[in-house]
């Protein structure tokens, strides 16, 4: 079988090459890929290939003005829609494709066991970007007759340098800085990226959009005590009276990393449903809460 990734070089990239069998193609930016190419400006020649899986994209990145934020559109939807043009010029096309995406697209702060029949409403250019390029997707794959499996994807949890908030969190814990903000018991969604990667490759007969987490979706303070037993960190919590006082701060300047707006977030449970995904595509994940590949992590 001969397989396309994008985004081999980032972070899932790293555990879907472990996965992946037969013929590997990587296409990205930089000459470690097999073809070097900048999807947000080219349309390369492809190869035939079996299945295409499209991971690359820009995430994790809060814009500051609207030259980021188009930034989201021009690598999220772009360039889906330059890989597009050249899977256009094929002659014998993919019989399937692989699409991540993001919970993100629902443009929800709060809520529980959301599903997939939650009309998408993004507020964000990741999210808006990320649903635009699924939309593109879904059009191409139903004119191509191409199978198209859409992952939905929460926090990704790994060792191999986490991006985002968990890398920050990990980084944070390890150095003895990070502090607990309020009870920490909001719950959140996440995934092992060792187990998305292991689900990929058996998705080629399947169609469908399909959110995917651990399903155990663990509580902040669960994931910061497991964290800190591995580092031999005792967590500390910062105290109201300073919490108070960096509220008032963020309030009043922009930028600073905590207001009334962020606090109230943090305090809210945001889970998302996988039952979709253990029905129809044999989804079977592992909780994230004992499963981090711990003799990887930097300690």
């Amino acid at each position: 079988m001969k397989t396309l990734l994008t985004g081999g070089t980032g972070f899932l990239g790293f555990y879907l090459l472990k996965h992946l069998k037969g013929e590997v193609i990587t296409l990205g930016r930089s000459n470690r890929n097999t073809i070097s190419c900048d999807l947000e400006k080219q349309i390369p020649d492809l190869p035939e290939v079996d299945l295409v899986i499209h991971n690359a994209g820009l995430a994790h990145r809060v814009p500051k003005n609207q030259k980021e934020e188009q930034s989201f559109f021009q690598t999220n939807l772009i360039g889906t829609k330059n890989l597009l043009s050249a899977m256009d010029k094929m002659i014998t096309k993919p019989k399937s494709f692989v699409f991540i995406s993001t919970v993100a697209v629902y443009g929800l702060e709060k809520g529980e066991m959301i599903n997939e029949n939650m009309k998408p409403s993004p507020n964000t250019a990741y999210g808006k970007s990320k649903l635009e390029a699924e939309y593109l997707l879904q059009n191409w794959a139903s004119v191509n007759n191409m199978n198209l499996v859409i992952l939905r994807l929460p926090l990704v949890a790994g060792a191999n340098n986490p991006p985002g908030n968990l890398g920050a969190m990990i980084k944070a814990i390890r150095k003895g800085y990070y502090r607990r903000i309020g009870e920490a018991k909001a719950r959140k969604s996440m995934v092992l990226a060792e187990d998305v990667a292991q689900l990929i490759p058996t998705l080629r007969p399947y169609s469908g959009t399909y959110n995917l987490t651990d399903g155990q979706n663990p509580s902040v303070k669960e994931l910061e005590e497991y964290l800190g037993d591995i580092y031999g960190r005792k967590i500390k919590r910062i105290s109201q009276r300073l919490l108070r006082m960096a509220t008032w701060i963020g309030n009043r300047v922009p930028g600073f990393p905590i207001n009334s707006h962020r606090l109230a977030k943090l305090g809210d449970s945001l889970t998302f449903d996988d039952t979709k995904a253990k029905n129809e595509i044999g989804w079977r994940p592992k909780p994230v809460i004992g499963n981090l590949e711990i003799s990887q992590i930097n300690k």
